[in-house]
């Protein structure tokens, strides 16, 4: 329960409980001045009319006019109090029945009690006069019952401070219900991130499907944390795959260098040695020089040299250059290259994406180590520009086609074709800093390999928009 009270919200409602009080405050505290002033105003108003009409009846008539005047002005039913006794203070006429010795002795504008017969018997009640002494010993009191008023004030105190009360009540309850709701969402988080810090990464923020700003923010940790389980596994297969796949050039290296010590042929064999060895240490600085590339493109330090590329004059650039590795296979290489389709990007990477593409085409696109044809082409589909290469061999199966867009995944089991198998690990690495994908389908026979890219796309991978 402490823990509930020391959350952000319910110091929050508090707060906003408090300012809404305090205006509530004000305001029914200014209508209720302003109500006390505007019935006084007419109190004192009606009671300077009475005496007004009262000294015109006295100087007209004397004592006896104003005591008819007065006898009068009793009979009528209100809350009208009038008074008139002689010097001994006798009453002469009017509807006081009696007065105390204190009102009897003021003079002027006076407030007090006196008692008239009510339902349950004598009521005490609250009244507001005026009182003159006049030739003779006279006494003339011209008042107004001010009870109601009273109980006026009464009522509106009392509904002040039961509202008050009410809305501290609800004001409480609501922080409470809502601080505590809110507590259960951030504790799912809180127990997420300790589960995370753990080393379990498929913890998941729940989404309540409620849409608010708290789903949103669950949504976007989802994604973070789906990115950061994917970037750790590939960490781990990395290191797998280095361990695996570095091990045996890295013994070839070694056993070359042994072997060349052992010989006793002069400077030749040594020749020999050092230039296979120096081959290679060039493939490992490759393969090197490739992860360092994908896990730039990943961390979105790279490609940030971004131009308006014709996407036609890259492909039959690209096309041309590896056109002799393709006749060298007996292969044919063509292209498809349209004319105003542009591309907002880094060039060298889409061109180091492309060339990837064709390369894996040359060395797996045939069914033997001859013959086969590989077409490249490129369209533009609702501001997503979709370059596809596509060859008539063996294909890929399609529960592998996701699992060889990983690094070091070599589908060829006795991986005695050249190759790091990082090529296509970097042309998803080059779509996901674009903000696209990559497609490997069906060919019928063969296999198309697809580099779907938006037109124009932010130096963080987001589609950009003109």
């Amino acid at each position: 329960m402490l823990k509930l009270f020391r959350t952000t919200t319910f110091r929050l409602a508090l707060i906003l409980m408090a300012l809404f009080g305090t205006a509530a405050a004000g305001a029914i505290g200014y209508i209720y001045w302003q109500t006390n002033v505007l019935l006084s105003r007419q109190l004192e108003q009606t009671i300077e009319a009475e005496i007004q009409g009262l000294a015109e009846q006295y100087r007209a008539g004397g004592m006896l006019n104003l005591a008819k005047t007065v006898a009068n002005r009793s009979l009528t039913p209100g809350n009208s109090l009038y008074l008139v006794t002689n010097a001994s203070g006798q009453r002469v006429a009017g509807n006081l029945t009696s007065i105390s010795q204190d009102l009897w002795n003021s003079v002027g504008r006076v407030e007090f009690v006196y008692d008239r017969p009510g339902q349950k018997g004598t009521e005490s009640r609250l009244a507001l006069a005026s009182v003159f002494r006049l030739t003779g010993g006279f006494r003339l009191i011209v008042g107004r019952d001010i009870e109601d008023r009273r109980v006026f004030e009464r009522v509106v105190r009392s509904a002040f401070f039961l509202g008050l009360g009410f809305m501290a009540l609800v004001g409480l309850g609501g922080g409470w219900v809502v601080s505590r709701s809110l507590l259960t969402r951030i504790d799912a988080v809180t127990e997420i991130s300790r589960t995370i810090m753990t080393g379990d990464l498929s913890g998941r923020v729940p989404v309540y499907g409620s849409g608010d700003e708290l789903d949103r923010l669950s949504e976007n940790l989802n994604v973070m944390l789906e990115r950061i389980e994917q970037l750790m596994v590939g960490m781990r297969e990395v290191s797998d795959n280095i361990a695996h796949d570095l091990k045996t050039p890295l013994n070839r290296l070694r056993n070359r260098a042994e072997a060349a010590l052992r010989e006793k042929g002069g400077a030749k064999p040594y020749r020999e040695a050092l230039e296979r060895t120096i081959e290679e240490a060039d493939d490992l600085i490759k393969t090197f020089n490739g992860l360092l590339s994908i896990a730039r493109l990943e961390a979105g330090t790279a490609g940030e040299a971004k131009e308006e590329i014709d996407v036609g004059a890259l492909i039959q650039d690209v096309v041309e250059l590896y056109e002799p590795a393709a006749e060298d296979k007996g292969m044919s290489l063509t292209a498809n290259a349209p004319k105003g389709v542009y591309l907002t990007a880094d060039r060298q990477l889409i061109g180091q994406a492309l060339a990837n593409l064709i390369d894996n085409a040359i060395k797996y696109g045939s069914d033997d180590d001859v013959g086969g044809a590989i077409h490249v082409s490129a369209a533009e589909i609702d501001d997503v520009i979709e370059i596809t290469v596509s060859d008539n061999g063996p294909g890929v199966l399609e529960k592998d086609r996701k699992r060889i867009l990983k690094r070091f995944v070599r589908l060829e089991e006795s991986r005695s074709r050249p190759g790091s198998g990082l090529g296509l690990a970097l042309v998803a690495a080059v779509a996901y800093s674009n903000g696209g994908e990559v497609r490997l389908d069906d060919n019928k026979p063969g296999l198309s390999a697809v580099l779907s890219l938006p037109r124009k796309t932010n130096h963080n991978g987001t589609v950009g928009t003109q």
